[in-house]
């Protein structure tokens, strides 16, 4: 029998209000280990585990003692999609537990000069998305490209990529990814 950890670690961190970040300082980790253990790119030691854990917290027993309910929720209100984004950048998830599920849809929103960082986004799977509104740079390996209401992106998500706003206006982006990343 395996145990998923990655979503496991993901539905607890999420549960408790924690981001990324959050969580990786707290473990005194780095923020890549817990998306890459989240995304189940990584398997981490026992000990590793353990002090990421603690950072929640929640002891090893009760990790994998813990099984989170799957959600047969199809649809959902606009209220009812959970932030997990902060700052300049909104990413809006659909549904609060993806817990076994195997897709992240989020509705994402840059305020003006918003990115994802200078340090470019690599991790495994695949992602697109459709802008809604606003211009949106999408950097992927050594291409960059504006894109504007209508256009989309498509790629594996192993290519190191970074997300900008460009423009006086907000960017509207409806994205999915597989697995889901944060």
């Amino acid at each position: 029998m395996s145990v998923d950890i990655g979503n496991r670690l993901r539905h607890l961190r999420l549960a408790n209000k924690l981001s990324q970040r959050e969580l990786a300082k707290r473990a005194g980790v780095t923020n890549s280990t817990i998306s890459l253990i989240e995304s189940n790119a990584s398997n981490p030691s026992v000990g590793a585990l353990k002090r990421i854990l603690d950072g929640i917290p929640i002891g090893l027993a009760e990790f994998f003692a813990f099984e989170p309910e799957r959600t047969s929720k199809a649809f959902y209100a606009a209220e009812e999609l959970v932030e997990i984004g902060k700052g300049a950048i909104s990413f809006r998830q659909v549904g609060d537990n993806l817990f076994g599920r195997s897709l992240q849809i989020l509705k994402e929103c840059y305020q003006p000069g918003a990115d994802t960082g200078k340090v470019l986004l690599v991790h495994e799977g695949e992602e697109g998305g459709i802008v809604l509104s606003g211009r949106l740079e999408v950097t992927v390996d050594d291409e960059r490209r504006i894109l504007g209401a209508g256009d989309a992106y498509y790629f594996e998500s192993r290519r190191p990529h970074r997300f900008r706003c460009i423009g006086p206006v907000p960017c509207e982006v409806i994205s999915a990814c597989t697995p889901p990343t944060f």
